[in-house]
């Protein structure tokens, strides 16, 4: 095994990792052959460096009936080659518009992080066949540069921690002949022999055929999947200039900013915009949409656009993306300080403000309440909570999380932004949020 092709391509791929000190490594082991050699070569590293450390992960999907016979078998893998083994359940709820193994996916990575050790690289199986079957299924969909990227050898999880795919440059019949030359058993899911779905169907019956007609097709895709991979590196680079002439410290889009540019070039730049907030991109369509509404909407229109997981608001000449927020009610303030249902600290400090109240006031904080009336210190006149905002120019979406502080039911503050005329006490109180 110390002279295997495999071998020697796996010690090479981690080199890197290996001379900036990690030396801890997690296999995703499904059981299948290409994690269950990837387990075996990262044995073998460890043989070579006592200083590696290899565990391994099994995720039970639940998504097969044969999944805790699986779980066995990875266990018993583990056992065989004394590497450290943890198995976890993740359950599945289908959601619309997201296809299931995106979510088993999402949810499998999830999984693995939160379960390796601290300071451990996730290492997944996957090989150069997975690479080839994953373009072309892009390619089906009409991807773009991005889409035909395909998978990166590394990539980074939510949290930071490394996913590093050490195979990927190798096929997946030498990744056979290794298991086959070595007698290592692995599973065999009946699943990957269904046509019905669409990267089975690629790899039995069209991946083949043009590896047979044109001689190194595995090797020739891999290399234009690697320029597609540098060119959107560098597009990247320039969209990171464009975007950040382009937003505000609040992360807002400036609209007449990205109008100066090419069409092509502001779509590149409200896709990498998004892409801040959320990892579910809008579809060609939505986008147009996002685009015309944003650029040809009167400066006080109301524009409201619905994705999957945010909204994008349109206030003075800026582009918001809006997550839904928690609704807040009303809560009696006893103490000097009160945490919000989102997150948040009301305090009550001491100086320039409202005078106390007395004893027959009762202090609340409300929430959304647009038709009380306040007359702001150093304002013209008596008018609505909701014709104040207005005049400050606050984002409709924000104004419903400002709290209105009560005496009785006469409003005294307007947190962060109004203190009532009539109340105000150079020596008195105030609340803030932090």
């Amino acid at each position: 095994m110390h002279t295997s092709a495999i071998y020697q391509q796996l010690k090479k791929s981690l080199n890197s990792y290996i001379e900036q000190g990690n030396t801890a490594f997690t296999v995703a082991l499904s059981g299948g052959v290409d994690s269950v050699v990837l387990l075996h070569l990262m044995r073998t590293l460890k043989v070579d460096n006592p200083a590696i450390n290899v565990s391994a992960i099994y995720v039970h999907h639940g998504l097969s009936q044969y999944a805790d016979d699986w779980q066995h078998f990875c266990k018993n893998v583990c056992i065989e080659l004394n590497v450290p083994f943890e198995a976890t359940k993740v359950v599945i709820e289908q959601q619309s518009r997201t296809s299931l193994e995106a979510q088993a996916r999402d949810a499998r990575y999830k999984a693995l992080d939160e379960l390796s050790p601290k300071g451990s690289i996730v290492l997944l199986g996957q090989h150069l066949n997975d690479q080839v079957e994953t373009f072309l299924l892009r390619l089906k969909r009409g991807s773009g540069l991005k889409g035909l990227g395909a998978m990166h050898q590394a990539r980074l999880l939510q949290s930071g921690r490394v996913c590093f795919r050490p195979l990927l440059n190798v096929k997946r019949s030498d990744i056979e002949a290794f298991a086959a030359r070595f007698s290592i058993n692995h599973i065999t899911d009946d699943s990957n022999t269904d046509e019905s779905f669409d990267r089975n169907f690629l790899r039995s019956k069209i991946v083949p055929v043009l590896a047979e007609r044109f001689t190194g097709f595995e090797q020739c895709t891999a290399r234009s999947i690697e320029l597609l991979q540098q060119q959107q590196t560098l597009l990247d680079e320039y969209t990171q200039l464009d975007l950040n002439k382009c937003i505000n410290e609040h992360q807002a889009l400036c609209i007449s900013q990205i109008s100066e540019y090419s069409s092509a070039r502001i779509a590149n730049i409200v896709r990498a915009w998004l892409a801040l907030f959320t990892q579910v991109m809008p579809s060609q369509r939505q986008l147009e949409q996002i685009i015309n509404q944003a650029m040809c909407a009167k400066n006080d229109a109301q524009m409201r656009i619905d994705l999957l997981d945010g909204q994008i608001r349109r206030h003075q000449g800026y582009l918001y993306f809006v997550t839904p927020s928690e609704v807040l009610t009303d809560i009696e303030l006893n103490h000097s300080q009160l945490k919000l249902a989102d997150g948040r600290l009301l305090i009550k400090s001491i100086g320039f403000g409202v005078r106390p109240p007395h004893s027959n006031e009762q202090v609340i904080v409300r929430f959304n309440c647009n038709s009380a009336r306040i007359k702001p210190f150093k304002k013209p006149g008596s008018n609505t909570v909701k014709h104040w905002f207005k005049d400050a120019k606050i984002a409709p979406w924000l104004r419903a999380s400002v709290p209105l502080i009560f005496y009785n039911d006469e409003l005294v503050q307007v947190v962060g932004y109004f203190i009532s005329a009539k109340h105000v006490d150079e020596n008195g109180i105030f609340w803030e949020c932090k």
